[in-house]
């Protein structure tokens, strides 16, 4: 009787925020598919959006950035990801993974660092236009870098040869609304408009957007139905704000279903998130974008230049961000339906649906098994 074969294991190294999650649940659905094992390395944040990842076991490991230019934490951040490198190999030379895919995130660097000393192979997925600060120390350590648009920079020099554009994966329920056509409109019917801040950029936009949305010209105003996401202690101010103005809104701090409201809208209003761009562009959706002025080396800017220069997106920086300049471009935009159509195909086609499956196959080359 021939002993059955055991499944190969992959180790998903990622945490720190959903940007980086999200993307390796997807890839992890995708490697379970092919049979595979999967497991998660992260720490205690990462574990926060963790709470659907497809693992078949989960380690929580020591880890912690590296950017302080304070002596005293920065030889705490050393210890940290000491202790979480050892934790991390102590359980590859158990459990024998042939894969170590890291998808940013400093608690992605503790399994990093150990497959790199074992000689393990490593494959990294960058969501953003700017490759990462772990994912930039282990670029010319792995043997694919695989990434979310065309344009990445700090790609390290002797590691381009190794770059791959796969797009970044994204949920089921996104992809559903490729399939969706976008929605009916003309230029005095009426018109959706979606805003999502996201945590760090909800409150000026809860600042900015409402004003500018009220200076309309009321038979602008008449057509809209605004959904906006806004912080708690915006909320009655948002929302009386469109109530004394006669506008149809739907304001919340949380909508848990994004896909639905995406699928609805005429026009997004939002951050320029890697994973906002991806899902834009996968569903179809024409934008205006507003990068987040904080971004670490000004990523968000990078992420949104692929949607502007394909004609799917505008995109206006955040010091001149008011209602003064953001107002024009609004009544301009929601004036031409022709317009609006046209950027929501360019988007549509600037979308990569197959970046799970891409990444997957790049995983199981780089891991020496035949890919699914």
């Amino acid at each position: 009787m021939t002993a059955p074969v055991s499944k190969p294991l992959v180790v998903v190294a990622a945490g720190g925020t959903g940007g980086h999650m999200f993307p390796a649940q997807a890839f992890a659905d995708e490697m379970h598919a092919r049979g595979w094992q999967v497991a998660l390395v992260t720490d205690e944040r990462g574990k926060k959006y963790a709470t659907n990842f497809p693992a078949d076991w989960r380690l929580e490991v020591e880890a912690a950035t590296f950017g302080s230019k304070m002596p005293h934490k920065l030889i705490a951040s050393a210890l940290k990801l000491r202790k979480g490198t050892a934790e991390a190999r102590r359980n590859f030379e158990k459990t024998k993974p042939k894969l170590i895919a890291g998808f940013g995130g400093y608690p992605s660097y503790p399994s990093l660092s150990a497959a790199r000393a074992m000689g393990l192979p490593i494959i990294i997925h960058e969501q953003n236009s700017v490759l990462g600060r772990v994912n930039r120390l282990f670029a010319k350590s792995a043997k694919f870098v695989a990434c979310g648009f065309d344009r990445l920079d700090r790609l390290p020099p002797g590691a381009e040869a190794s770059k791959r554009v796969v797009g970044n994966p994204v949920r089921n329920a996104i992809k559903a609304v490729r399939e969706t056509a976008y929605p009916e409109l003309s230029d005095t019917g009426p018109l959706n408009i979606l805003i999502t801040g996201g945590s760090q950029g909800a409150r000026l936009f809860g600042e900015v957007i409402p004003k500018a949305i009220v200076s309309l010209p009321e038979a602008q105003r008449a057509r809209l139905h605004v959904v906006q996401q806004a912080r708690e202690e915006q909320l009655e101010a948002v929302r009386g704000a469109y109530a004394q103005a006669g506008i149809k809104a739907t304001v919340e701090s949380f909508f848990s279903n994004m896909h639905e409201r995406l699928a609805a809208a005429h026009l997004v209003i939002a951050r320029s998130g890697a994973g906002t761009v991806t899902e834009l562009a996968i569903a179809g959706r024409p934008s205006i974008l507003i990068p987040l002025g904080i971004a670490m080396d000004d990523h968000q800017t990078a992420n949104a230049e692929g949607m502007v220069t394909g004609a799917a997106a505008d995109v206006v920086p955040e010091p001149v961000f008011t209602v003064e300049t953001f107002a024009p471009l609004l009544l301009e935009r929601i004036s031409n339906a022709g317009v609006l159509r046209a950027r929501a195909k360019a988007a549509w086609q600037l979308g990569k649906p197959n970046a799970a499956r891409e990444l997957a196959d790049l995983a199981e080359q780089a891991a020496g098994v035949k890919a699914g």
